[in-house]
């Protein structure tokens, strides 16, 4: 073949090869295809795939150090009739709703608190921040000298002001065992509500206050009819993801009580680590996990909806 011809018929494969770059680059959809790729083959690989073999293993009687046979619905009609599950789901339920309203009432004091024109405004914002930035594993240690019976500087100080005449185990009684993790979860979780929080009020104009003064509202009636529809949306986002981190709360539990006292403090998510792992039984694990999933579901469905009040905002009907 003649070298000039050779030439040519390489010039057009550039050519055509150039001009499918071209369309590829000009297409949106393709394009955006290309850019969602690696997100996409990191989200299949580290939450997909995990979720598809622990919802199959909830299946199956798969102990650690040998495979299992498919049994169907036998574990989730064993853990409904069993009374520790039955317990894991009352402290979950019960530890998710007080820790969440709990966190949602004190952030959103904090935020409208930090939103004012305070001295050293700045500095205090960085510090609100530290129990948030704090290991989950120091935070529950620290917790867990704080709750010692021997040794807590709660009862210590309670003592010496005259208030009560013994030590207070907190973690040895159930229900104070309770309450002492949620106390714990709600001091880890205010400063994400109220950091979160507060970027919304930073969002809202200053004219609307203004103008409602003239008009002579109170500042209740400031907070009611404009902080708080205003503020509707950021605080159904804030409250979905506080109502996950704490439903799925393992570190803090299993750190200071492992789900003890007598089971008063075990959640579903400690229970599922405590059945699969130690306990060796996989499959069972598994199952407490997957009856997991649709309570989660149903907190996102509560942010979706909270979402829609966007058209509220922006002056539709509903």
């Amino acid at each position: 073949m003649p070298a000039h011809v050779a030439s040519k018929q390489t010039v057009q494969v550039d050519m055509k090869s150039l001009s499918l770059l071209e369309r590829f680059q000009s297409n949106r959809h393709a394009l955006g295809f290309a850019f969602m790729l690696p997100a996409a083959i990191l989200l299949i690989g580290l939450l997909a795939y995990p979720l598809g073999l622990g919802t199959w293993l909830g299946f199956t009687d798969t102990k650690i150090g040998r495979g299992g046979g498919w049994i169907g619905l036998e574990n989730f009609t064993y853990l409904i009739t069993d009374s520790v599950f039955q317990l894991s789901v009352f402290n979950t339920l019960f530890y998710t709703i007080v820790a969440s309203i709990a966190k949602f009432l004190l952030g959103l004091w904090l935020a409208l608190l930090l939103n004012k024109n305070l001295p050293f405004q700045s500095f205090f914002r960085a510090v609100v921040l530290l129990p948030w930035i704090v290991p989950t594993a120091l935070s529950a240690i620290a917790f867990w000298w704080i709750y010692d019976s021997q040794f807590s500087v709660v009862s210590w100080a309670l003592v010496k002001m005259g208030l009560i005449d013994t030590y207070i185990d907190f973690l040895g009684d159930p229900w104070l065992a309770r309450m002492s993790v949620i106390i714990a979860n709600v001091w880890r979780g205010i400063p994400f509500v109220a950091i979160s929080l507060l970027a919304g009020l930073q969002t809202i104009s200053p004219s609307y206050y203004e103008a409602a003064s003239i008009d002579g509202a109170t500042p209740w009636q400031q907070f009611r009819f404009i902080t708080l529809p205003l503020l509707t949306p950021i605080i159904a986002v804030v409250m979905t993801f506080s109502v996950l981190f704490t439903f799925t709360d393992f570190q803090l539990i299993y750190v200071l009580t492992r789900g003890g006292p007598l089971n008063a403090t075990h959640l579903m998510a400690t229970l599922a680590f405590q059945r699969a792992i130690p306990g060796g039984s996989m499959g069972e694990g598994a199952a407490i996990a997957t009856m997991m999933v649709p309570l989660l579901l149903a907190a996102i469905m509560f942010s979706y909806f909270g979402l829609q009040r966007r058209a509220w905002q922006q002056g539709a009907d509903k």
